[in-house]
């Protein structure tokens, strides 16, 4: 019997604990935007005019920059154990129910592999019609390129080509944020009453003069720390951003630009033609799982609840409800369903992980799983509940018993 083999009722099992599991973690990629911490290595402290907060996140919000090309460096430690070689069991191609026919250059896949280590990415814009962004590996690199009405991905380590669209608006397939002014939008959308914001020096990152804009929590209970953003101090574009946890520690993402130019990139930079012999996918044919909608209102209601302070209480996607509010906002859903099994009731290598992932706790909503990560936590209640939030495991069971 192989290591993921089992019977159906265990089979069964798995599958429901990876539905919330992969979830959580990818969750816990997107709502880290929010936490950004002053610890920016820069080059010197260049004598620039007094700005005060207001202005700088006006000058950020005015900010136009249409063309670019530069490098962009980022490290990202959420503080997840190794998954090794869980794939099958979490759902993986290869396991009962996965996909087997996806692209390996399909973005929405390709790009979460930013949620770890260390990445070395080089981007490109001209207008809102034309960017690319290159992740460089060992040997190997990986492009996804806008085009007007094209998106290409290319991953030259399989030579396998993704092809979609964009709409009317360029618009495609929402990616993970990958540059400093993605990163920067989320958090100052974390911006209200229950924020400290001030203008914490100046910098100089990757060759341009830049103030830096801190924002920290008044709150207790959140696991963030506070949040730095270096702002060019000619275009008013982030340039970089360092996110610690309240907890403190190694950062949870490190990012910001090495080299930058703000000439017209060459024209032939968003030009692409698949490769001869590359296996070439539509987005109309990708095996792309289909995310259950409950799975997508948690990702939709924590997006919200974290970026923009809901206040305590609110109705959001699909049912989803707020509890709390600015930086100790948790999102709750019902699932209508079992919660996690233990790690014992599972067994094997994904109960292992399920263990090392969470804790269980006890309070007057019953009994439940915390998930956790270095920023974002979830509790998932034995009949189905779940809250999460950037926020500590007893915020956490708080929420949960502020509800019965």
């Amino acid at each position: 019997m192989g290591p993921y083999e089992s019977d159906d009722s265990t089979t069964a099992r798995r599958r429901k604990a990876a539905r919330y599991v992969v979830p959580v973690a990818v969750v816990g990629v997107a709502a880290g935007t929010i936490g950004l911490v002053p610890a920016l290595a820069d080059s010197g402290s260049p004598d620039l005019p007094k700005i005060t907060a207001e202005q700088l996140i006006q000058k950020i919000a005015e900010s136009d920059v249409q063309r670019l090309s530069g490098t962009v460096k980022i490290t990202t430690d959420l503080g997840l154990p190794d998954l090794g070689g869980l794939e099958g069991a979490l759902g993986g191609a290869d396991a009962p129910g996965g996909e087997a026919d996806d692209s390996a250059a399909d973005p929405s896949a390709k790009l979460t592999e930013l949620a770890t280590g260390t990445h070395t990415l080089r981007v490109a814009a001209d207008g809102p019609g034309r960017q690319r962004l290159s992740v460089l590996e060992d040997a190997a690199e990986y492009s996804l390129i806008h085009n007007g009405k094209d998106v290409w991905g290319y991953d030259s380590a399989s030579n396998e080509v993704f092809h979609g669209t964009a709409d009317e608006a360029g618009q495609h397939t929402a990616e993970p944020p990958a540059t400093p002014k993605d990163f920067a939008e989320q958090a100052l959308k974390a911006v209200d009453g229950t924020t400290s914001v001030t203008v914490d020096g100046t910098a100089q990152v990757a060759g341009r003069d830049a103030y830096k804009l801190l924002i920290e929590p008044r709150q207790s209970g959140s696991t963030v720390g506070a949040i730095s953003i270096a702002v060019d101090a000619g275009t008013g574009l982030p340039l970089k951003f360092t996110l610690t946890p309240a907890s403190g520690g190694a950062a949870v993402v490190d990012a910001g630009f090495t080299k930058i130019s703000y000439a017209r990139p060459d024209a032939a930079a968003f030009d692409f033609t698949p490769p001869a012999g590359a296996k070439v996918t539509e987005e109309s044919e990708a095996g792309r799982p289909v995310t259950p909608q409950k799975e997508r209102d948690l990702a939709k209601g924590l997006e919200e609840t974290l970026g923009k302070g809901a206040a305590g209480g609110s109705a959001g996607p699909g049912g989803m409800k707020v509890v709390g509010e600015g930086w100790t906002s948790v999102a709750v859903l019902g699932t209508g369903g079992a919660g996690i099994p233990g790690g014992d009731e599972v067994g094997g290598d994904l109960g292992g992980f399920l263990d090392s992932l969470g804790d269980r706790v006890k309070g007057d909503f019953g009994s439940g799983t915390v998930f956790k990560t270095r920023l974002v936590n979830a509790l998932i209640t034995d009949d189905g509940t779940v809250y999460a939030g950037a926020v500590t495991k007893e915020t956490l069971v708080k929420a949960a018993e502020s509800e019965r």
